[in-house]
């Protein structure tokens, strides 16, 4: 298991109820790697601001993260690690490596931010 301070996902169940339950999630599948942590770290730090958003983290290594190892978005992927977006079920944005805390808000709000009814 991954020592972070995130609420993991050790199954496939678990990601599909996640991503079912959620109208906003990001996964970061990774290992306890010096391009990972960052931004495990950088999820921790964004949860009590962005409370609409289920951050979770996904041990790359297991059989069950072929989920996210799987989908289109993250075939052409090569380094660690992978970080993927849902918005109602849909993913809305994937990236790989290392990140930082500006782009990783960048794309929580362009994504996850509520847009006002125009009337």
């Amino acid at each position: 298991m991954l020592q972070t301070n995130l609420q993991h996902i050790t199954t496939e169940q678990e990601f599909h109820d996640t991503i079912a339950g959620n109208d906003n999630v990001m996964i970061c599948c990774g290992r306890m790697g010096p391009m990972c942590i960052p931004v495990y770290e950088i999820m921790d730090d964004l949860q009590g601001d962005y409370t609409h958003v289920a951050f979770r983290d996904m041990e790359f290594d297991s059989p069950h993260s072929h989920v996210i190892r799987s989908l289109p978005e993250c075939k052409s992927f090569r380094g660690l690690p992978y970080t993927v977006y849902f918005k109602k079920g849909k993913v809305v944005k994937a990236t790989t490596s290392i990140q930082t805390k500006e782009e990783v808000t960048e794309i929580l709000d362009a994504n996850f931010t509520e847009k006002p009814a125009y009337k």
